[in-house]
């Protein structure tokens, strides 16, 4: 352990010596010391209880992104959402690519750039906001992410602006002289009554072995709305953890469609503060597993406010000798009366040797509330799988279909039908007969 916190650290003075003028320094140094004062966690940490980080914590990577990694239009093609018209911000290894983004011709005085040229040109608005909307106390991954921050997207939508087009955010990572990990740190803002789409997408090369530890950050003033979708499909081989952390003024509504189905280990944190009355939060979270896959999603929702609204329906789908974490937490506060919050965990298990953690869980310390909690874990339907065998569909297809209908409760909740088709094919291609299941779909 000795030999990687080493390895960090002298990344880091050497993203130090890159960045001799930088002003956001001794936020760095202070997150950096946070990082080593407190390690990687550990199983004894109560909030990372079901997930080991040791295939992270043992590996070397190196820290500091490059830009001279290639690709091609084919590549970059294939991951983009086809029919989809979207402003596009292009990561390539952690570093920003000007040649394939699209962030040109964009109406009125709305903000999308990458963090990078925003750390020097938009440093006065970056100090009122970058590192607030979430405590790097909580998580030394975000702690690690703040002292290297270098690239992401950073957006901001003024007032009473809304914008049509999805805000596209891609990050591609792919084969490398060596381990590699990225920081990406996305800050987002939205003014007063403003609207956005806003996606992110993480992909990676099968065989690539690397690690992803991302931060968003938002921030919705009145009456805003941001729908936010987070796609993750990186290598079999990769590590991914990420935070999404939002804050929320009166009347403002935020919607998350958080979906996992690549990675070897994943952990998904979000965490809301619901700040005013009248802000509401949709959380929909699909996750697939198979192998010896593991996924972790840790949600926490703090009702601060009366009259807040907070909606979680999680489902997993797990296969093979993977194992799937859902701890959803809702805390509602003294003054939070009259609020209403609901979270569901369904599971479908494939295997016998699948395994789920599920931990719903309140707090709460109000009296006139209306909350409901549950989870569930099962197998395929034996009555559903009769019936389909019934009508000449043979069992291998029948449980695929229903693995299918039960992944597309949470899946028809987008409202982009590119993302939908991009979702639903990367699902049946994970499944048996997946040719004859696009027939019945």
């Amino acid at each position: 352990m000795k030999d990687i916190i080493e390895n960090y650290s002298a990344d880091f003075k050497q993203l130090q010596n890159i960045n001799k003028n930088d002003w956001f320094a001794k936020e760095r140094q202070s997150a950096f010391d946070i990082f080593q004062k407190t390690g990687f966690p550990t199983t004894r940490n109560e909030n990372w209880k079901y997930t080991d980080v040791k295939p992270i914590a043992r590996n070397i990577f190196s820290n500091i992104s490059e830009s001279n990694v290639r690709t091609d239009n084919g590549e970059i093609d294939s991951v983009f959402f086809k029919g989809l018209d979207c402003i596009n911000l292009v990561f390539i290894n952690g570093a920003y690519s000007e040649e394939y983004s699209d962030i040109k011709n964009i109406a009125g005085k709305v903000v999308v750039k990458n963090m990078a040229s925003a750390l020097v040109n938009d440093k006065e608005i970056l100090k009122k906001h970058l590192a607030k909307s979430t405590d790097k106390t909580l998580s030394s991954f975000t702690a690690l992410n703040t002292a290297f921050i270098q690239d992401g997207a950073y957006i901001n939508i003024p007032s009473n602006i809304n914008i049509e087009k999805p805000i596209n955010i891609t990050y591609i990572s792919k084969d490398n002289t060596g381990k590699f990990a990225t920081h990406p740190r996305n800050l987002i803002l939205m003014g007063e009554n403003s609207k956005a789409t806003i996606i992110e997408n993480y992909v990676g090369n099968d065989e690539t072995n690397y690690f992803t530890n991302s931060v968003t950050e938002t921030v919705l003033l009145q009456g805003s709305s941001l729908k936010h979708y987070k796609i993750q499909q990186e290598s079999a081989n990769a590590f991914h953890i990420a935070s999404l952390n939002t804050s929320q003024s009166k009347d403002s509504r935020f919607e998350s469609h958080s979906i996992s189905i690549g990675g070897a280990l994943v952990r998904n944190n979000i965490n809301a503060s619901l700040n005013a009355e009248g802000a509401e939060i949709i959380m929909n979270g699909f996750y697939m597993t198979d192998n010896t896959q593991h996924v972790d999603n840790h949600t926490r929702v703090d009702h601060l406010k009366p009259h807040t609204q907070s909606h979680q329906n999680y489902r997993g789908v797990l296969n093979g000798k993977s194992r799937g974490v859902f701890n959803g937490k809702v805390v509602v506060h003294p003054q939070a009366q009259k609020i209403e919050a609901y979270q569901n965990n369904a599971n479908l298990l494939l295997s016998d040797d699948s395994e789920i953690d599920t931990k719903p869980e309140l707090e709460i310390y109000a009296d006139d509330v209306k909350c409901t909690h549950g989870a569930t874990v099962g197998q395929l339907d034996d009555d559903m799988l009769f019936y389909l065998r019934s009508r000449a569909v043979d069992e291998q297809t029948a449980r695929s279909l229903l693995t299918y209908a039960f992944a597309d409760e949470i899946i028809k909740n987008i409202n982009f039908q590119a993302i939908e088709n991009k979702l639903e094919n990367l699902i049946i291609s994970r499944l048996p007969d997946s040719s004859l299941i696009r027939e019945y779909v």
